[in-house]
């Protein structure tokens, strides 16, 4: 089976980005979201990017409008089933993953493939909610989709080789690397990294260090390229709560017991840079430490 058209479920900003990389790659992409508003968002966002790339010569006008034009924006899920894969990109929660691959199914044609973004959540048992288990991948971008080379792919216990070998062949197209992971909670990346995160938090929460102080640390002394405070702002704070937790559940180790002063940001809705705080204000001109 050779993929020629794809299906992306989510129009924020990892759905927008894997929609731009497959439509980059010559794949015919229907984007998909339950608001109209969010899908005007991320195409203004879209068209937004590759001017800047046109402006700096990155890119061609006649291939900008050559990649917009790949990209059908859609609310009606009976668009997305003739698609040979459907890439899910919706938030990090369990039932609403669920709820879109169960009112999808009766929509999608036989041969039709499926996947989730999810960075964290149970292959196996999402696929297991499906009516195609054996056809059911993880495919894990990192975030900016356009930027970060690394998707990480993951089978369910269930997913078949021919399965695998096509995501395989979709990342190679894209021109980014693959890496596998095993189905455990977080799997290889966000195994690693959130807890980083959250450890940063606690360094924060316990007074060892103040923001600055620590993402500087992280900066000069690992040669990290953002400090890992910065960093949880840019992926959102709610997210890595909820990756945290998801660890905590399902590896049942208290050593991802997510940090409580994380979780109090969350609760006042200061979620990084998307709300405009986090540990960084960013609401003038300059972030400035919230602590």
């Amino acid at each position: 089976m050779s993929l020629k058209t794809l299906s992306v479920i989510g129009a924020g900003q990892m759905g927008v980005g894997i929609a731009q990389v497959c439509a980059q790659a010559g794949y015919d992409v229907v984007l998909n979201d339950i608001s109209d508003e969010a899908l005007s968002l991320a195409l203004a966002g879209l068209d937004a990017r590759l001017t800047r790339l046109v402006d700096h010569d990155r890119l061609s006008l006649e291939n900008k409008s050559a990649i917009q034009s790949r990209i059908c924006p859609s609310r009606d899920y009976a668009r997305l089933g003739a698609a040979d894969l459907i890439i899910e990109a919706a938030s990090e929660n369990e039932a609403v993953k669920t709820k879109i691959f169960q009112t999808l199914t009766p929509h999608l044609g036989d041969n039709t493939l499926l996947a989730s973004n999810t960075s964290s959540l149970s292959i196996t048992r999402l696929a297991a909610r499906t009516d195609r288990p054996e056809r059911f991948m993880g495919v894990h971008f990192m975030n900016p989709v356009p930027v970060m080379q690394l998707v990480e792919l993951i089978r369910g216990i269930a997913t078949d080789r021919t399965t695998f070998e096509i995501c395989c062949e979709l990342v190679e197209r894209l021109g980014k690397t693959a890496t596998v992971s095993e189905d455990f909670p977080g799997f290889i990346v966000n195994r690693i990294l959130i807890p980083m995160i959250n450890e940063a938090a606690y360094v924060l929460y316990e007074g060892v260090g103040g923001v600055e102080s620590i993402d500087s640390s992280m900066r000069l002394g690992a040669n990290h390229p953002m400090g890992p405070l910065e960093l949880a702002d840019f992926i959102g704070l709610d997210t890595c709560v909820a990756i945290m937790k998801i660890l905590h559940e399902g590896l049942a180790d208290t050593k991802y017991r997510p940090c409580p002063l994380l979780i109090k940001y969350v609760e006042a809705g200061w979620n990084g840079r998307k709300t405009g705080r986090g540990f960084y204000d960013y609401r003038g001109s300059i972030p400035v430490p919230t602590r």
